[in-house]
């Protein structure tokens, strides 16, 4: 390997508008002739630390450093307001802050803007009362149904301290990232690769969905569109070259487990190489547009469909005729390719457009590559030990969900990056070209299994061989309802190399397994392990990097997207200030009362 070979791309934006940026509103008491004049430097001092504080430590998902704008005045009425609001819309402001240090004027100074997500911090001190202003003001906000998060410090400060505290600093950052997602994907595309797959309800696009809740439009495409790609030359004729030989050098074919008379040849292996290889190339441009493509004749291919998330379908349609997708949408949900190290794609497997909300909701939190699994099996404790003699300890004592799935799981998940000498999924910025390399050599391209697959393709093996924390999500639709969220945080536990083969050989071993433990409480859903997966709402789970449970909350309640099942613990929970108005003692039916109330965001 040559560290040439893994170049690490800089960050930049692949889609069509400019990178939301956070506003930051100083709110002041209006009144002039001393009260004001005494309080301008504090309030926009106040301000200016908080931009910086969350530029300092905020990047987009695409490497991009989060950019703040400061309001031109103190807003100490609606003039201010109105100037501050104009300022924003030119400047591509998505998430409005807005903090005071002192009492001002509720509704003349709020932020009006139906569709930015909305947080106040009302500084507790007690030399001005804030801390009035903050309870003024976001009862404005509920009382005219623009819902708004309240940030008010634990402990008194001085009023002439500066300093943003921990929990301030908590929840500011849990805002932010939470609100930033929303701006992020408004006015982004859907690509529906193809349409149901195996009568999967997830891969039913609703259109509706994606529009009224998140903003986005749904782009659909038939697959034949590959078929034309490939047979009329529409895609780099340079990148392929380049890209079948780094495959070629860094991807290992994996034996095939088909039995004899079902094997593919090696020259309708090797043909297949060439199509997987073509079909990334081609499922990357019709996301993002290429422009080499104009170059060589093709305009209207060259400009793709600005989709922030895609689905391919596959089966059957596809895959009882042509190689499968497993191979590009492992490869481009993954932080490195051919081109180096660069931001993952969210690409859903089988087109499950639920399940792809849920991977990007997590790419978008977290800054990492996502996992695309079957919630398949839950192995107890007493099961592992009948099938293998193995007893399960530590994380696992209680038992064990086997997450695998032909398709959609990144590489990084194979748990060779560290972090701080801790195994980890990483943003693309911190990859190294080793961790890269590693990641590779841990798996294997089998041939598809041709029961399955029966025309051919590849499908990457390899085990998370690390204990990681982990939060698997998915977004359900019913009836009645609309969509809900499932959150369950929890660890990929790691087995002994014989343990594993056996429990995998009991079902597909040329696929990804991800062996995860969900953190427990004794009650409800989270009883055990098995209350877990049998309360599941889907044949699909969304698996991202870290602990994030607590933002998808967040991020769920400026969706208007309840949460009906999770085991994020009360004190990291953080909605906006109405909530509470729907029930202090049942958060979780207080949730779904304030979602119906306030409906989707976006109408």
């Amino acid at each position: 390997m040559t560290s040439a070979d893994f170049p690490l791309n800089p960050p930049v934006n692949r889609l069509i508008g400019p990178m939301p940026k956070i506003g930051i509103r100083p709110a002041i008491d209006g009144r002039w002739n001393g009260v004001r004049e005494s309080l301008e430097d504090q309030t926009m001092n106040m301000a200016r630390n908080v931009a910086r504080f969350l530029s300092e430590n905020l990047r987009h998902a695409n490497g991009l450093p989060v950019e703040c704008v400061i309001a031109d005045t103190c807003i100490g009425g609606v003039a201010e307001a109105a100037q501050a609001a104009a300022k924003f819309a030119r400047e591509g402001v998505g998430v409005s802050i807005t903090v005071s240090p002192c009492w001002c004027y509720g509704s003349e100074t709020m932020d009006m803007d139906p569709l930015t997500p909305k947080a106040v911090w009302g500084f507790n001190g007690t030399e001005r009362p804030g801390a009035v202003y903050l309870a003024a003001v976001l009862a404005a906000h509920n009382q005219k149904g623009l819902p708004a998060f309240g940030i008010y410090g634990h402990d008194v400060q001085d009023g002439g301290d500066q300093s943003i505290p921990a929990d301030v600093q908590g929840k500011l950052l849990q805002f932010a990232r939470s609100a930033l997602a929303v701006a992020v994907m408004r006015g982004k595309s859907y690509l529906s690769m193809g349409g149901v797959s195996m009568g999967i309800a997830g891969s039913i696009v609703d259109q509706g969905f994606f529009e009224s809740y998140l903003g986005m439009r749904v782009e659909a495409i038939d697959m034949s569109e590959f078929t034309r790609r490939m047979e009329e030359g529409i895609y780099d004729p340079q990148e392929f070259t380049r890209a079948l030989a780094w495959v070629k050098q860094y991807c290992k074919e994996g034996r095939d487990h088909n039995v004899p008379e079902k094997q593919r040849s090696r020259a309708q292996k090797d043909r297949d190489w060439e199509t997987v290889v073509k079909m990334a190339l081609i499922a990357r441009d019709l996301m993002i547009g290429n422009p080499k493509l104009a170059a060589l004749g093709f305009g209207e291919e060259a400009m793709g469909r600005n989709a922030l998330l895609s689905g391919f379908q596959g089966q059957r349609q596809w895959t009882d005729h042509s190689p499968n997708g497993d191979f590009f949408e492992a490869m481009l949900n993954s932080s490195f390719d051919w081109n180096g190290i660069r931001e993952a794609f969210v690409v859903a497997t089988e087109n499950d457009s639920l399940n792809g909300v849920s991977m990007l909701f997590g790419h978008l939190l977290s800054n990492t590559a996502q996992i695309f699994a079957d919630v398949r099996t839950y192995w107890s404790p007493a099961a592992v030990k009948r099938v293998t003699g193995y007893e399960l300890a530590g994380k696992a004592a209680g038992g064990m969900i086997h997450l695998i799935n032909s398709g959609a799981a990144s590489l990084d998940a194979a748990g060779l990056m560290q972090r701080g000498g801790q195994p980890a999924m990483k943003p693309f910025w911190e990859v190294t070209p080793e961790e890269a390399e590693k990641s590779l050599q841990a798996t294997e391209w089998y041939p598809a299994a041709t029961g399955y697959f029966r025309g051919g393709g590849y499908s990457s093996g390899f085990r998370t061989r690390a204990e990681m924390p982990m939060t698997m999500t998915r977004l359900n639709m019913v009836k009645g309802l609309g969509p809900a969220l499932q959150i369950a945080e929890g660890y990929t536990v790691d087995i002994p190399d014989a343990v594993h083969a056996v429990l995998n050989e009991r079902t597909d071993p040329t696929w990804p397994t991800h062996w995860f433990v969900p953190n427990v409480t004794g009650s409800g859903p989270f009883r055990d392990v098995y209350s877990v997966m049998n309360a599941w709402g889907a044949n699909h789970g969304a698996i991202s990097y870290g602990h994030i449970g607590a933002d998808l909350i967040t991020l769920a309640s400026m969706l208007r997207i309840p949460v009906y099942m999770h085991n994020v613990d009360e004190e990291r929970i953080f909605r906006p200030s109405a909530w509470n108005a729907f029930g202090t003692a049942g958060l979780e039916a207080a949730d779904f009362r304030a979602c119906a109330a306030f409906g989707s965001l976006y109408g």
